[in-house]
């Protein structure tokens, strides 16, 4: 099996210097602005912190090219706007001139935003558990009323067996034993789990909710940023990353969520028992995410040693071990997935 290329790829980025994006920016949203240029941390896209003249503080994002279709972009942008005229504390894209909110150059989509600053929470007390379960359950409310037009549908089926196809496509695992023990043991997951989601709700939800992606601001309440991984999926999966430990060891948590989430929206207890299929199913994302970096760039610079046998290794023991918590998972809840 080969391993692939490690050289530029029609999914890497082009040189983005200061000048570039400060015209970009001010051609845009026909503003001028001053000398900040900024760049700020992400691990997919491009984004820099800007300024206009008059110091409101301004961030244009830049998209991984051949990352999502332009429709995509446009799924998250809509779901932000309307999300914002609810009034619902999320960071919606600004208008550029021609009125629409997707710019582009060269290849590259880009997108624009008001700089809103805040702190993050490692965790949260019994009324902020209260106050994140109404914030999502507004945000999926609005997200059940249409679907998306061209978002990844988050299920074993439709989105995992594509990331599953796609790693062992790719040759990244180039040991023939490694990449043949990762194909059974995937399969064998999804045989398990694919089940589970059958008859589950899904709707557009944020996809990627953990504490880094709510913050808080003073005076105000939490606002929920970074749409990038919007999906349709179910609403299980904008909670339990948020959890603070196991399903079993988080009962209080989750107890208090759904009392604030049901103010806004019905919430399916019985999707409780997705919570461990999900958390391999992320596992098996990032490896994927992980993978079309390698692809693009000839690198995946976050994980020192990936496509290493001793990553896959690694990967194959941990997936061998949420197998085994699933199978164990649905007895935990009790009565509440009878509800």
């Amino acid at each position: 099996m080969n391993t692939p290329e490690k050289s530029s790829r029609p999914g890497a980025f082009p040189e983005l210097g200061p000048e570039t994006i400060l015209n970009l920016v001010e051609k845009a949203l026909g503003i001028s602005c001053s000398n900040l240029c900024r760049q700020l941390n992400s691990y997919i896209n491009r984004v820099y912190e800007l300024e206009t003249l008059d110091g409101e503080g301004l961030v244009v994002k830049f998209y991984r090219p051949d990352r999502w279709s332009k429709t995509a972009l446009q799924d998250e942008h809509d779901f932000l706007l309307e999300l914002d005229d609810q009034e619902i504390p999320v960071i919606a894209p600004l208008k550029q001139k021609d009125g629409e909110t997707l710019g582009k150059y060269k290849n590259l989509y880009f997108s624009l935003f008001k700089r809103c600053g805040g702190r993050s929470y490692d965790e949260f007390d019994e009324e902020q558990w209260l106050e994140i379960g109404r914030l999502l359950g507004r945000c999926h409310a609005v997200g059940a009323v249409h679907p998306a037009k061209d978002r990844i549908t988050m299920t074993p089926e439709q989105s995992t067996r594509t990331q599953i196809s796609f790693i062992l496509d790719s040759g990244v695992i180039s040991q023939e034993n490694l990449a043949a023990t990762f194909s059974s043991l995937s399969q064998e997951l999804l045989s398990e789990i694919s089940p589970l989601f059958e008859g589950v709700p899904l709707g557009r939800i944020h996809g990627d909710c953990h504490f880094s992606n709510i913050i808080y601001r003073p005076g105000e309440s939490f606002f929920l940023i970074d749409f990038d991984d919007m999906v349709m999926g179910p609403p299980i999966q904008d909670l339990w990353m948020l959890l603070p430990g196991t399903p079993q060891e988080s009962l209080l948590e989750i107890d208090l969520f759904l009392e604030g989430y049901e103010t806004f929206h019905h919430f399916d207890q019985r999707s409780l028992r997705l919570i461990e299929p999900l958390r391999a199913m992320r596992f098996l994302h990032y490896i994927a995410w992980l993978t079309h970096q390698y692809v693009a760039d000839g690198a995946a610079p976050i994980v020192p040693g990936f496509a290493s046998a001793e990553y896959w290794q690694t990967e194959i023991a941990d997936l061998q071990d949420q197998l085994k918590r699933i199978r164990k998972a649905e007895s935990s809840f009790g009565n509440m997935l009878n509800q």
